[in-house]
């Protein structure tokens, strides 16, 4: 079995530590970065972590481009 990629969503201070675990950062700082992040999201991710910001962006947004539905989490406040 193999290890899905994980990608981090949402503003640069919440995310960017997350790059030493191995994880894809995508900064988006405001709403519509989020969206356009989101809908550019690299194939092969399998988890996104999302600031609370950035799951209140994409709250109408649910399927990743193509249709895909990664497994999403979003950081406690």
């Amino acid at each position: 079995m193999t290890m899905g990629r994980v990608a981090a969503i949402g503003e640069r201070a919440r995310v960017a530590g997350l790059a030493l675990a191995g994880a894809a950062v995508l900064v988006a700082e405001d709403a519509e970065a989020v969206r356009r992040v989101w809908r550019g999201l690299p194939d092969g991710i399998d988890l996104v972590i999302l600031t609370p910001a950035a799951a209140e962006a994409l709250e109408s947004h649910p399927a990743a481009p193509g249709g895909n539905r990664p497994l999403t989490a979003v950081m406690p406040s």
